[in-house]
């Protein structure tokens, strides 16, 4: 009689096990197959050569976005190496009869230090305003003392 009560009493434990692992089996089972309806776009797509063809698409179609996405970070980089990046500032007073640092040259400069340098001189009779082309950081025309400094100033920048 124990055998027997041993024996219903492992049967029963096995049956309860297996239940168990019937009722995991069972979710897994219904989560795979929500993953799948969800691959398969719930029927919509009946083959999986449908997904890979359609991926395939999706990427082509982002391949050429990056490629146009490059070209125009391309144009921008070329575009910054001639804009204006770099300026100095130089103020200073020309003659010691008039007061006040009220003249200044401006020298503005892109990457390459090509650009142009602008002077004002502020004088009894008026204001007179020069410019001068900068072409690596030189000019052809003979340059003072205080437009080489705005030079510098804006080639450290």
């Amino acid at each position: 009689m124990d055998i027997l009560l041993i024996f219903l009493i492992i049967a029963g434990v096995a049956v309860v096990a297996l239940i168990a692992i019937n009722v995991f089996l069972y979710s897994l089972l219904n989560k795979t197959k929500q993953q799948i309806d969800e691959l398969l776009e719930k029927g919509n797509i009946k083959d999986f050569k449908d997904i890979f063809i359609s991926q395939k698409k999706k990427n082509d179609g982002l391949e050429d976005e990056i490629k146009k996405a490059f070209s125009k970070i391309k144009d921008l980089e070329d575009l910054c190496e001639t804009t204006i990046r770099k300026i100095g500032v130089v103020r200073f007073n020309p003659f010691s009869d008039i007061g006040g640092n009220q003249s200044f040259i401006i020298a503005m400069l892109d990457n390459k230090n090509d650009g142009f340098l602008i002077s004002s001189l502020f004088i009894n009779e008026g204001n007179r305003v020069y410019t001068k082309a900068v072409k690596n950081g030189k000019s052809e025309h003979a340059l003072s003392p205080q437009e080489v400094e705005a030079i510098n100033i804006a080639t450290r920048s």
